[in-house]
């Protein structure tokens, strides 16, 4: 059977991937923060699994305002970088691990979650990035991966606890998967953040270290931040940490946490990492 061995959470960041992508990565204002990947790296390197699933949002890049689901899932077997305005990433094309994603989508759909389904998506930022934080600029990324986009851009949005349950199942459709294979969830977006208006710029070390702590210690009380209360502690952005909810829903109740860096400021936000290993 397939086996759930680790999540990750991480910020998606556009900026780190443009730093790397212009080799900007041990500039003063850059290095600290890639010093910080090394451990996370190091980690990724050794604990490859077959598959990953990455859960993030979509930036209006691939989908409009006017047409964003709540839940959707990546059944293809090949996905490209996004062009988000300034051309794609130059950055390899993911494959995706369709037999894994077609029996999440059916194990889900007989939980009752209602999900879209997309054979081609492009992927921007919110994916790419993460791969790059992980596994560098390789010429191939070394796992099979399936996105999984949760709205977090138009209102109505799921709630933190709904993304925690959508984990949970996911966690089950896993462990009912008969393939021995290992696999990896990721949760993006955050920390705590604002892009526009008069908190442009806001970041809450506080509130993103409880959160960060809660991974571990009670993964509940991350579940049960209503919507409000996530805009008005960690910025209008910071809404995309209930994203780490399905991460986290996914692993067992019993986690070890292997490493975590939090960098502030990465292009006026709050950087946050965490590794947990499953029981």
């Amino acid at each position: 059977m397939a086996k759930l061995i680790a999540g990750m959470g991480t910020s998606h960041v556009p900026g780190v991937g443009a730093a790397m992508d212009n080799g900007k990565t041990g500039e003063a204002y850059w290095q600290p923060l890639f010093e910080g990947f090394k451990p996370l790296r190091e980690w990724h390197k050794n604990n490859v699994p077959d598959v990953n699933i990455v859960v993030f949002n979509d930036h209006a890049t691939s989908y409009s305002l006017d047409n964003y689901s709540t839940f959707t899932i990546g059944v293809g077997d090949h996905f490209r970088p996004a062009d988000e305005g300034w051309g794609r990433r130059q950055v390899p094309d993911v494959e995706g691990h369709p037999e894994l994603a077609w029996h999440i989508t059916e194990s889900l759909m007989a939980e009752e979650f209602d999900m879209a389904v997309a054979a081609s998506v492009d992927l921007d930022h919110g994916l790419t990035v993460p791969l790059s934080i992980a596994y560098d600029q390789p010429e191939k990324w070394p796992t099979a991966v399936i996105p999984l986009i949760v709205n977090v851009i138009q209102h109505p949005l799921p709630t933190a606890m709904r993304c925690y349950k959508l984990g949970q199942a996911i966690g089950r459709a896993i462990a009912s998967f008969p393939e021995d294979i290992s696999v990896g969830i990721w949760g993006t977006g955050g920390l705590s953040h604002q892009l526009g208006g008069e908190r442009a710029g806001v970041v809450n070390p506080e509130f993103d270290k409880a959160f960060l702590d809660n991974l571990t210690q009670n993964p509940i009380a991350n579940a049960e931040i209503p919507h409000t209360d996530f805009i008005r502690e960690a910025g209008a952005e910071g809404i995309e940490m209930i994203m780490w909810n399905v991460m986290r829903g996914a692993l067992n109740d019993d986690v070890k946490e292997i490493y975590r860096f939090y960098h502030i400021p990465v292009s006026a936000t709050a950087y946050g990492a965490i590794i947990l290993e499953n029981s």
